[in-house]
């Protein structure tokens, strides 16, 4: 099977832009008539064929669409420090989309080895994990941002906030609401301060464990993200 992703399509006929349409002829070899398949990032599945081949503009004929291809029954926003070797962070937001996530925000904290991250390279990442595991939803990737401001702002998710400070904490089987909506925050590699984590909680964020193990940052994230799928089956 081969997978095109295609933010922009809105009708039965589409191009694809020159990076993809380069993928299908010189790397692929598609010829005219072969079939493919699109996702748009939004829940549409695409059953198309080439209908013109271009090594910058491949025309294709869209055949059948599926909407809400594999939509989950929750929605899952995690907030994490992006490490001080960001192939570490890439490697989160690669397997944390295979797993399935919605929302992704690079958290800024007081212990950060990492104020800067590379929006375009990290977004890539995503739909390279998006084709790679069909995956009709593109997770939205959000600018970095400090943590004090980030939990300041509305939203209506279940909050947690996960630490490794010894103090009273849950696991999540012990407080997630099935089919809902849910923010987790995971500090940076020296975890978040205690003044963080009395923020985070004196703004309705319940702090968590993720087990007796001392995680990495990017192996936390990924265990929370596992953990609100699997309690979600």
């Amino acid at each position: 099977m081969h997978l095109f992703y295609t933010p922009d399509i809105k009708s039965d006929n589409y191009t694809l832009n020159e990076e993809e349409s380069k993928h299908c002829t010189k790397v692929l070899r598609l010829q005219k008539d072969d079939e493919i398949y699109l996702v748009d990032g939004k829940g549409g599945y695409y059953k198309a064929i080439i209908s013109n081949t271009h090594p910058k503009k491949t025309e294709l004929q869209i055949l059948s669409v599926q909407q809400e291809f594999g939509k989950r029954n929750h929605y899952l926003h995690v907030a994490v420090a992006p490490t001080k070797n960001i192939e570490r962070f890439e490697w989160f937001l690669e397997k944390a989309t295979e797993i399935g996530i919605d929302e992704i925000t690079p958290l800024i904290c007081e212990r950060s080895e990492r104020k800067e991250v590379k929006w375009d390279r990290l977004n890539k990442v995503i739909t390279s994990a998006v084709k790679q595991s069909i995956k009709a939803y593109h997770p939205k990737l959000n600018e970095p941002i400090s943590f004090k401001k980030f939990i300041t702002l509305d939203n209506s998710s279940q909050k947690f906030v996960a630490h490794c400070i010894d103090s009273p904490k849950k696991s999540l089987k012990d407080l997630v609401i099935s089919k809902s909506k849910y923010l987790i925050t995971v500090g940076p590699e020296g975890d978040f301060t205690s003044t963080e984590t009395e923020l985070a909680i004196s703004s309705g964020f319940l702090p968590i464990t993720l087990g007796n193990s001392r995680l990495r940052t990017e192996t936390a994230a990924l265990e929370a993200c596992f953990e609100v799928n699997f309690l979600n089956r």
